[in-house]
């Protein structure tokens, strides 16, 4: 009963968070850390209505620069999601940014993050592009599950 009061609770906060409009960022912060940030907010709720449990936002290592944008559980597989947000396609895929020297870089984030649990749960890495062609525009979203393995 109270995890089924919970579920409800963050449903309800997650219709909000759909109505309500983008927050304003101040203008000194550069237009394309903007789309990053929402590209990533928008990715957490698209995450969360696929069924995802998002267990952190921004994860930093304190031995490891960089950071995982999100973690989550889908299912019994714990999740490291990397979100690239553009606003067109015109160059190339947003999932390509995700080349050997990130994958590598994820991969140390990510054994990080896996030595701080009592067991090592099934894992995967998980790439979201975001395309949104302004704050105000729907987002599409190409999810590719599995990405990489572990390098």
């Amino acid at each position: 009963m109270p995890g089924r009061l919970l579920e409800m609770a963050v449903g309800v906060v997650d219709r909000i968070a759909a109505v309500v409009p983008v927050r304003r960022h101040p203008p000194k912060q550069p237009e394309h850390l903007i789309t990053g940030e929402a590209g990533e907010d928008a990715a957490y709720f698209y995450l969360r209505r696929l069924g995802y449990t998002i267990v952190s936002r921004g994860f930093r290592s304190p031995r490891r620069r960089g950071d995982i944008d999100l973690i989550g559980w889908d299912g019994d597989v714990l999740c490291f999601v990397e979100v690239k947000t553009r606003t067109t396609r015109a160059v190339k895929p947003a999932e390509a940014a995700v080349d050997r020297a990130k994958k590598k870089h994820l991969s140390r984030v990510a054994q990080e993050y896996l030595r701080r649990l009592p067991s090592r749960p099934a894992f995967r890495f998980d790439i979201l592009s975001v395309y949104c062609e302004n704050l105000e525009a729907t987002p599409e979203f190409c999810l590719y599950k599995n990405a990489f393995p572990l390098a």
